[in-house]
């Protein structure tokens, strides 16, 4: 079914009057998010003080987190589906803030490992719930400026994770970090009082609640079962979990050790790496949100793969051509670069899939990439142990490359409309 403009006199009212309140959410729901994958990176060097961590051990901590957020992915997708997409983030901020909070009270690498893992479940089961949701509200000629507007809610949490960190880690420590990741909380009971179920969703639900099927009819129609029954489903969701992986492998590669990379590669002292680390992060935020305006105007797959390319071709540029008089300038300049393809993504991956088998489809294959991604963290980490942080990121380039080389050949753009 292509895309068109929803044409539906029962959806369109509440989806009008609704998808602000539900960006403003599903953004607060991302900035957490956002903000507790930075807290981890930033307190890096005091866990391998405290905890006497290698770089392999500080680097298996990422990716312990990305193993975890890609298992919740795919669960939440699912759950999403079964059980409705509201319910679903409510759920997901609960695990993952109380898991993050409970890492302030670990006294060793295993139990900080256990409940890492526990909230990445929570973490990864958000982002994917609340972009489907959202995605499901907005109407479609918004739809990316929204969401791209909505990735910013990951760089604002970065941003605001980082002056966090500088206010709390040299005072406080590490520990106190953490324990404020239970305010979330509060934001969850919210959600569950003011925010409505997915139109599309309830849609779904009563369209199978009304046709009589036999019981082996019905089961033959869960939504795995459904990708995987279906050439055309099974081809883009084998595309997407590729693509995603590539992403991921260089996103979060470089995200975990930038900072360390900048403090121990670089010799920046902490408060300066802080004050870098904030320009490349707003620069990404302005980068998300033009890249989603672009795409609504010139299409999805374009500005992805530009995005793609230019981080590809710039890592090395910071690696080899770093200077004290224009590290920064390099940096806003990648943070812009850095923050476009996922300004796109998920416009581009809910698009291509269903209604009846979105939520599985896209927390499946974004999270099957997530968790081959999951390797990248200690890749780097190794790397770093035999030569360099540096070193890693130039695999990282590779990763970007690939991952804008697939969707520029094989992925359609605007395939389905999540507001039919």
């Amino acid at each position: 079914m292509a895309l068109v403009k929803s044409s539906s006199d029962t959806l369109a009212p509440l989806q009008d009057k609704t998808w602000v309140l539900v960006f403003g959410f599903a953004f607060l729901g991302l900035m957490v998010d956002g903000a507790d994958l930075m807290f981890l990176s930033y307190s890096l060097s005091n866990l391998k003080l405290e905890f006497g961590l290698s770089n392999i051990e500080a680097g298996m901590l990422g990716s312990i987190t990305l193993a975890g957020m890609a298992i919740g992915g795919i669960i939440g997708g699912w759950a999403a589906d079964r059980y409705g997409r509201v319910r679903t983030v409510v759920w997901t901020i609960i695990v993952f803030s109380i898991g993050t909070a409970a890492l302030g009270m670990t006294h060793s690498f295993t139990e900080f490992a256990v409940f890492r893992f526990i909230a990445a479940l929570g973490l990864g089961a958000e982002y994917v719930v609340c972009n489907t949701l959202l995605a499901e509200y907005v109407p479609t000629e918004r739809r990316t400026t929204a969401l791209g507007a909505l990735q910013a809610g990951w760089s604002v949490g970065y941003v605001l994770a980082t002056l966090l960190s500088g206010w709390i880690l040299p005072d406080y420590g590490w520990r106190w970090l953490f324990y404020i990741a239970i305010v979330p909380v509060f934001m969850a009971i919210a959600i569950q009082r003011l925010i409505p179920e997915s139109p599309a969703w309830l849609a779904a639900r009563a369209h199978r609640a009304n046709h009589k099927h036999s019981a082996r009819q019905q089961k033959a129609e869960g939504s795995m079962k459904l990708i995987f029954g279906n050439p055309a489903h099974l081809r883009m969701f084998i595309l997407w979990s590729l693509t995603s992986g590539f992403l991921q492998f260089g996103y979060y590669g470089v995200n975990n050790w930038m900072p360390t990379y900048l403090e121990n590669e670089l010799h920046m002292n902490f408060k300066a790496m802080t004050g870098y680390m904030v320009g490349t992060y707003v620069a990404m935020i302005i980068g998300k949100i033009i890249a989603g305006w672009l795409a609504d105007k010139f299409g999805r797959r374009g500005m992805y793969v530009f995005g793609a390319f230019g981080t590809a071709l710039f890592l090395p540029l910071i690696v080899f051509y770093n200077s004290p008089d224009n590290i920064a300038y390099l940096l806003i300049l990648f943070g812009f670069l850095y923050g476009i393809p996922y300004g796109v993504n998920a416009t581009y991956m809910t698009e291509s899939f269903e209604t009846r088998i979105r939520g599985s489809a896209v927390g499946g294959a974004y999270n099957i990439g997530r968790l081959g991604a999951a390797i990248a963290p200690a890749g780097i980490g190794y790397l770093a142990t035999g030569g360099s942080i540096g070193l890693g990121f130039l695999v990282m380039g590779i990763a970007y490359l690939c991952c804008g080389l697939i969707p520029a050949l094989f992925i359609k753009e605007k395939q389905y409309d999540p507001m039919q």
